[in-house]
């Protein structure tokens, strides 16, 4: 029996962020804090219409305006910038490339001044004029929207199994139900910025960035330059969560406004041209059709989904990739749409596949235990299943049922009242509701150098980056528990394109990436240190087995009583610093992973491929209120249970749990980009009116780590948090409105419109 918590089994240590002191005293520097000498300032013009060509631009006035330097527009690249490639860039299209207009709010100039008073005013006097302009396609239900097949235009195949058609018409219990997500816009408090750097023909950008190595080849490729001229730096990251992950057209143009005027230019986007300018999460829509026998088994799952893109790229999540594996669905049917239109190209989300469609399948989920008037936790664990039903391959491990144990019992379900309206208090109508969390535990390619110092200090060099999640002190705990020191020895270098090469901080792979890499850097100064004492004449450990020695709190410890500083150690193998370089593959990936890493490309091994399955799980509760007579919502509590391997720490897993809860409250009652469909515009496109929680909304949010070993997900055992909490929060708020109201709820997000009669 261990004496440990059972929260702390498989867990480290809570320890605070080894940069929190930097960020709460305003010390962090973000890509647009950092001091430059001799700067420039430059401001985006965007397009007022969303389809089609420019005719002339008028820059007379902006170049009237003092303190005005250049005026960028397509007129005056003349080919001087290759265009962007979809994938690591946000998007193929290059706004300065050609005359055409593929959506609203596209970039069509770059006004650079001295001043960023003086270049937003230039800005706003250059005029533009439009021919070929025609109505746009919005979206879903517009005229000239393209619906494709997206197994066609991606080269996937849709999960299938079984004969479908056959056991849903033979199913004595079905269900057939329509379900929709609305586009959503990331909001980050730091905004899209980029600072370009040129010195001695090498360029230096300054912008936040989850794929530095990634942009560094990008951005080398449109600027028609070597890489190894190339350097990206982002230290900070705030807000990003696939906002920042790919490269928009912005970088370069304003890496080329820098060559051109031989100075640093830097610019910081305004908020209502972030949303044109950088990728949002697309709108869904589903069809789910379930068939389940008397028993409650599901013996036939259909899904087919439709997903907004741009014209020219097929952006595309399909995630029906996780929702078929989910249970133990006896049959299965899936087909995924893509549907083109005159918007810019979508982008990653937090859990981008995974949030629209589980909240589709996981609101079934609970329309078919209403159907058989079963317990909707106890209709879950029915379909439990370790082996998911398209290929059988099993999962590692999986511990969705004591997730819904432990929560169930934190949240008292036991107090549930199954009738629908039963549970009052005064005016309000109080609903419980649960729902499945799921995601892939995601790992690729990764390098680390970890330096031990003779002052018994370490330092470690990732290119990975810190976008809140806590990758500086999980490196930073991991580097100390291998190397025998204190936390706070532990140097962590991150986000520079300089340092050796990480994943895209994207899909939860981070921890398991990183630290394999540093777990392995880590193990190879070790040996190296003991192989050293052990040869060393007339030491303590003379003629001792590597094997049997240990490092704990700066010592070097043998067996029995023998003991050597850490610092004597090392003045023992004559190099003072022990440096070494690792390089991680997970097992299963291609040889040349590493050199891909290098060029920019990101090797991934996804959880959900493979001969076995590699997913980390989670259920959540919710409560909501529902005003009887305005239908006012409120969620005063929700309690999420979550199994994720090993718990590199539980302070910074338990907050990234928590506010991925808080965010999926935001999905379901708060969050829309509302769209003007004859126009294709975005109208509400700052923090006024695009609705985002605010503490008032969040009053009682328990999360509880369950305790997990799985030592085959990968070598550190980590299955990847950062995307998991949000993911089964708008279903779980939609299942406990209709407890409260009996309306079931099929659109997000739920308003006060959605629940009136």
């Amino acid at each position: 029996m261990s004496d440990q918590a059972p929260e702390m089994i498989n867990m480290g240590l809570p320890a605070p962020r080894v940069d929190g002191r930097l960020k709460v005293t305003g010390e962090a520097r973000y890509p647009a804090d950092v001091p430059i000498a001799n700067l420039a300032h430059s401001v985006l013009v965007t397009s007022t219409i969303a389809c089609g060509r420019i005719a002339k631009i008028h820059d007379h006035e902006a170049w009237a305006v003092p303190g005005v330097i250049e005026v960028l527009s397509y007129t005056s690249i003349n080919g001087q910038l290759g265009k962007p490639r979809f994938g690591v860039s946000s998007t193929s299209i290059g706004p300065l490339h050609e005359p055409r207009i593929w959506h609203d709010g596209q970039i069509v100039a770059l006004v650079v001044a001295d001043a960023p008073e003086a270049a937003e005013e230039a800005a706003r006097l250059i005029a533009v004029d439009y021919v070929g302009t025609v109505a746009p396609s919005a979206g879903f239900d517009s005229d000239g929207a393209e619906t494709v097949d997206a197994s066609e235009v991606a080269g996937r195949e849709d999960p299938a199994v079984g004969d479908f058609d056959h056991a849903y018409a033979k199913a004595p219990i079905t269900i057939d139900s329509s379900y929709s997500t609305p586009t959503q816009h990331h909001n980050p408090l730091e905004l899209f910025s980029t600072t370009a750097v040129w010195e001695d023909g090498r360029l230096t950008v300054y912008e936040p960035s989850q794929n530095v190595h990634g942009w560094r080849n990008a951005l080398a490729a449109e600027l028609k330059m070597d890489p190894a001229r190339v350097r990206i730096v982002s230290r900070f990251i705030g807000g990003a969560f696939g906002s920042k992950g790919p490269m928009t057209p912005r970088t370069a143009i304003v890496a080329l406004a820098a060559r051109r005027i031989g100075r640093p230019v830097r610019c910081v986007v305004r908020r209502d041209q972030g949303y044109t300018t950088a990728t949002f999460r697309a709108e869904t829509r589903h069809r789910i059709r379930l068939g389940a026998d008397a028993d409650g088994r599901i013996t036939a799952y259909g899904h087919d989904g439709w997903e907004v893109t741009s014209r020219p790229d097929d952006y595309l999540v399909a995630g029906t990739d996780t929702t078929a594996k989910l249970y133990g669905f006896g049959s299965v049917a899936t087909k995924v749409h893509l549907v083109r239109s005159d918007r810019n190209t979508p982008g990653y989300m937090r859990s981008p596949p995974e949030t629209p469609y589980m909240f589709a399948l996981e609101s079934a989920m609970d329309e078919m235990a209403e159907a058989l008037g079963m317990d909707p936790i106890e209709f879950r664990r029915i379909n439990d299943t370790m082996k998911e039903p398209i290929n059988g391959a099993a999962y590692t491990s999986r511990s969705l049922m004591r997730c819904y144990e432990e929560a169930a019992e934190a949240f008292g379900w036991s107090d549930r009242d199954p009738e629908v309206g039963s549970m009052r208090d005064g005016d309000w109508i109080v609903g419980y509701g649960c729902a499945t969390a799921m995601y892939p535990s995601n790992i690729g390619a990764a390098t680390a150098r970890v330096c031990l110092h003779p002052n018994g200090h370490a330092t470690v060099q990732t290119a990975s980056h810190e976008i809140g999640t806590g990758i500086r002190t999980v490196s930073a705990q991991l580097a100390a528990e291998c190397l025998g020191i204190p936390v706070d020895a532990v140097d962590v270098e991150t986000g520079d394109s300089t340092l050796p090469p990480a994943p895209v901080s994207g899909g939860s792979n981070s921890t398991a990436s990183v630290c394999s890499a540093i777990l392995k850097a880590c193990n190879s100064v070790r040996a190296r240190l003991f192989r050293a004492v052990v040869a060393a004449d007339g030491g303590p450990f003379s003629g001792f087995e590597p094997s049997t020695l240990e490092i704990k709190e700066g010592k070097i410890l043998g067996p029995g009583p023998v003991v050597m500083d850490l610092g004597d150690a090392l003045a023992r193998t004559n190099e003072g610093v022990l440096e070494e370089y690792a390089e991680f593959v997970p097992e299963g990936m291609n040889a040349d992973s590493i050199r891909k890493l290098y060029a920019g490309q990101t090797p991934m091994h996804g959880g959900m491929s493979g001969p076995r399955i590699k997913c980390a799980f989670g259920a959540e509760f919710v409560e909501v209120r529902v005003h009887r007579r305005t239908r006012e919502v409120r969620v005063p509590r929700m309690v999420g249970a979550f199994a994720g391997g090993r718990i590199m720490n539980p302070r910074t897993a338990r907050s990234q749990l928590m506010g991925g809860m808080i965010w999926g409250l935001g999905c379901a009652l708060h969050e829309a980009t509302e769209i003007d469909r004859h126009t294709a515009r975005y109208l509400n496109r700052d923090l006024q009116d695009y609705l985002v929680p605010v503490n008032a909304d969040v009053d009682q949010v328990e999360v509880i780590l369950v305790p997990e070993h799985d030592s085959d997900v990968n070598p550190v055992g980590v299955k990847g948090l950062g995307e998991l909490g949000n993911v089964g929060t708008p279903a779980a708020i939609a299942n406990a409105i209709y407890h409260a109201t009996g309306r079931r709820v099929r659109d997000l997000p739920i308003r006060v419109e959605s629940l009136l009669s």
